[in-house]
């Protein structure tokens, strides 16, 4: 266990951090998931600027890499084009 007091403030700002960003990558591929099974443009197409928001924010804060979240926006609009 650590000695130092901000050592322990640090462990439980880490933990917290850390619940949060696995809540919001799980919640985002949950979304990628909806949006690759969707059969309906219509739907398809509200549910893409959701996702891509999901992905940017999840770039933005590290969680993923930028290169991915690009790729996954790139294949996703894809996708979607192509239901038409």
């Amino acid at each position: 266990m650590a000695n130092h007091k901000s050592a322990i403030k640090r462990i439980r700002a880490n933990a917290t951090k850390r619940l949060r960003n696995r809540y919001q990558a799980k919640t985002t591929r949950n979304a990628i998931k909806k949006l690759r099974n969707t059969t309906s443009q219509e739907e398809a197409k509200t549910l893409l600027p959701r996702v891509i928001s999901m992905l940017d924010r999840l770039a933005k804060k590290n969680v993923i890499h930028k290169r991915k979240a690009a790729n996954n926006k790139s294949k996703l609009t894809k996708l979607v084009n192509k239901l038409a």
